[in-house]
């Protein structure tokens, strides 16, 4: 059991994993070894304390440098939810589980609000992990709706198993030559199910499929991390970061504006010295 396990690899779960590197603390951290496409994707940085006007991709490759330097892992598994048991936390990814005595969560903020019956029939054809769900509908048709571009090896790896993708992008330059693909323009405003069969729904069509694929920067935390308490779309936190939830914690944009870097490095160390002065009561 790891006594910390951190959600999300923007600079929120960035300060968070190396605060509690250097407090020696076994922890395990969820999330891209890309960092957040969020921050490779900024064309200017110029209020970052340390760094003088930096794009986004300079930053990172600061980041990433100080995370070799640091020896730090980061477990490239999508978390799928989040759950209280007596005295610690169970880490679903899919089919795996880890264990933690306690969380920090940096989701960071949703770029795409649910539509209407996503969080309805979610479980029940509708699934937020391309990697975790995907073998489940393997020869069958799948829509797959994406955020970023961030998804496109997951895209990827859908259209080799798939009998069809019906590929819904909401961004520029999208990669549109996956196998067994064709592309669907617009915005659905809708998911609807009949039998077996899922539908999403345009102003002005239905695309039928076996299951959707809402792939996403970041989720609903309500969604993640049952019985969490949101105001707003936000996670509720005091100034120590913490949660209602005892041993949970939350940083970065994930709990409310601004939305800025130093405010969110600031909460991830904030969130991991709660951690451990969590995990200290316990003793």
């Amino acid at each position: 059991m790891y006594d910390v396990a951190i959600i999300g690899s923007g600079v929120a779960g960035l300060s968070a994993a190396l605060t509690l590197k250097q407090l020696n603390k076994n922890f395990i951290w969820f999330g891209s070894k890309k960092l957040s496409y969020k921050i490779s994707n900024v064309e200017k940085v110029t209020n970052y304390p340390g760094l003088i006007s930096v794009t986004g991709k300079e930053m990172q490759e600061v980041f990433l440098r100080q995370i070799r330097e640091a020896n730090i892992e980061i477990t490239e598994k999508q978390v799928t939810g989040v759950y209280q048991m007596t005295g610690s936390y169970s880490i679903l990814c899919g089919q795996e589980m880890f264990e933690a005595k306690s969380v920090i969560v940096c989701l960071g903020v949703e770029s795409v609000k649910p539509i209407k019956g996503e969080l309805e029939y979610l479980g029940s054809g509708v699934s937020y992990c391309a990697t975790c769900d995907g073998m489940i509908y393997k020869n069958k048709e799948m829509t797959v709706f994406s955020s970023s571009k961030e998804f496109e090896e997951e895209i990827e790896f859908l259209s080799e198993i798939a009998s069809k993708i019906n590929f819904v992008p909401l961004y520029k330059d999208a990669k549109t030559d996956f196998r067994n693909t064709e592309v669907i323009s617009g915005m659905p405003t809708e998911i609807k199910r009949e039998g077996k069969k899922m539908y999403l729904v345009f102003k002005d069509k239905e695309i039928e499929s076996d299951v959707i694929f809402m792939l996403k920067s970041a989720v609903s935390p309500a969604v993640l991390v049952p019985g969490i308490e949101v105001d707003n779309g936000h996670i509720k936190v005091d100034r120590a970061c913490k949660t209602n939830m005892e041993g949970l914690f939350a940083a970065g944009d994930c709990t409310g504006r601004p939305y800025q870097y130093t405010k969110a490095v600031g909460e991830g160390n904030i969130a991991a010295h709660s951690a451990v002065s969590y995990l200290a009561s316990l003793k």
